[in-house]
């Protein structure tokens, strides 16, 4: 089993992925600046709502985070050019993984795996040909890599496919539920937005989703198929793209097509003046066990991320609790309402809290239905009332709609949740049951 993984195969497809993801990651980074994103997003905001744990992580001040964001680009055109190429894709990853944490009120499973894409990335040997890096020192230039360097990509997206499969498999998505509501406001599409409305097409999207999701990466894998599963991937990425508007996940997804094709295939189609390595060398490298043991405890943490949430209390899609990180991609629609109350310990005086005054429309939606931005707003408040001098207790009436059900109390508006501790692998009792 060994040798197949760390047999020599001819590199283009690593050389043209490193290409495209690096121009992805320099449009992602740039088009944040100019749609506004990082302005409603970063500087907008009063404060963030970074993932637990990460409080202090928040925007830079004033400009920075234009800096910030401009700089990934740049290291984004680096990992392109293939210039400073392990400096640049590891300075990104730290960037990227930076911003990731840092808010979350505008989450993205694919910002989420564009940590992990990158960090891969630095593993890869994808500047040793067709790069400034190998034009500068011929000694790294390379016209082969092991094979294991296509499998780490084919396993991770694996991965997260079939995940985003398994969780699809519940009443609400398999009775179109779901998928109604999230078509609902694409009405205005031109051309099709009508067709979008539509019932069959609501069942062609939801067990599309699924057969997609769970049957892609076997399909692409498998010669007599994958012609039809790459022209399946075109329409399905596409789709997405234009109307669920995901930013570069859908092209990132298309990207890695390249690893399921023979390197003759992509070396023929790309890089036609580059020599094309036919050689069966198997190389192993000094610390192949370390490695081996590496990636084996990196998947196996990517198996039990997911399913994390089966060992906690309650439906996840009303506690939110396991959701993120599991690639539970547009699986719920939630509507929430309600309002925050706070107390002063020592007077008894009581303050109705006006969102509008702390948060952007963005967040408001978020403590209004999940319960992680709730408990982290009444810290907030907690904390902008002792700066008046006075302690303070906090409680919260909220009540939520999952995918279109009656409105239900979320939160036990009894409880003073500044003054109750956050448990990351454990349900917080404060959330009322969802049944």
């Amino acid at each position: 089993m060994f040798n197949f993984f760390f047999k020599h195969i001819d590199n283009s497809s690593l050389v043209v992925f490193r290409i495209l993801f690096g121009l992805l990651c320099f449009l992602e980074s740039v088009g944040a600046i100019i749609t506004g994103w990082v302005k409603r997003v970063m500087v907008e905001p009063e404060f963030t709502f970074s993932f637990i744990g990460f409080e202090w992580l928040q925007p830079l001040p004033g400009n920075g985070m234009y800096i910030y964001y401009a700089v990934m680009g740049l290291l984004g055109l680096f990992i392109m050019l293939g210039y400073k190429y392990r400096f640049s894709v590891i300075a990104f990853t730290v960037m990227w993984t930076g911003v990731y944490l840092m808010q979350k009120s505008s989450y993205n499973n694919h910002y989420y795996l564009l940590i992990f894409l990158s960090g891969l990335m630095a593993f890869q040997p994808a500047h040793r040909y067709y790069s400034i890096d190998a034009k500068l020192n011929p000694s790294i230039k390379s016209i082969s890599m092991p094979r294991w360097c296509s499998w780490l990509f084919i396993i991770q997206m694996f991965i997260v496919y079939s995940y985003g499969a398994i969780a699809k498999l519940y009443g609400d998505w398999l009775d179109t539920t779901v998928m109604e509501l999230l078509m609902n406001n694409k009405s205005h599409y031109w051309l099709i937005g009508n067709v979008l409305q539509e019932k069959w097409m609501h069942y062609f999207l939801a067990y599309g989703g699924v057969l997609f999701d769970g049957l892609i990466i076997p399909l692409l894998l498998w010669k007599p198929t994958r012609k039809l599963a790459f022209f399946a991937s075109i329409f399905f990425h596409v789709f997405n793209s234009v109307v669920f508007q995901v930013g570069i996940f859908p092209y990132l997804s298309l990207a890695f097509i390249l690893f399921f094709y023979e390197p003759k295939v992509i070396h023929n189609i790309f890089l036609r003046k580059k020599p094309f390595y036919n050689g069966d060398k198997v190389d192993y490298p000094k610390y192949k066990n370390l490695i081996i043991g590496f990636f084996i405890i990196y998947f196996s943490i990517h198996l039990i991320l997911p399913i994390r949430h089966h060992a906690i209390k309650d439906n996840v899609l009303w506690t939110e609790e396991g959701h993120r990180m599991s690639w539970r991609m547009m699986l719920r629609v939630k509507y929430g309402y309600g309002n925050y109350k706070v107390i002063d310990k020592t007077t008894k005086e009581v303050y109705s809290i006006n969102l509008n005054n702390y948060l952007t429309k963005k967040q408001q939606h978020g403590v209004k239905s999940k319960p992680d931005f709730i408990w982290q707003f009444a810290q907030y408040l907690k904390q902008d009332f002792a700066k008046q001098g006075k302690d303070v207790s906090v409680f919260a009436s909220i009540f939520i709609s999952v995918n279109g059900k009656p409105n239900k109390q979320l939160i036990d508006s009894n409880v003073d949740l500044a003054d109750v501790e956050w448990d990351t692998f454990k349900h917080s009792t404060w959330i009322l049951p969802s049944k």
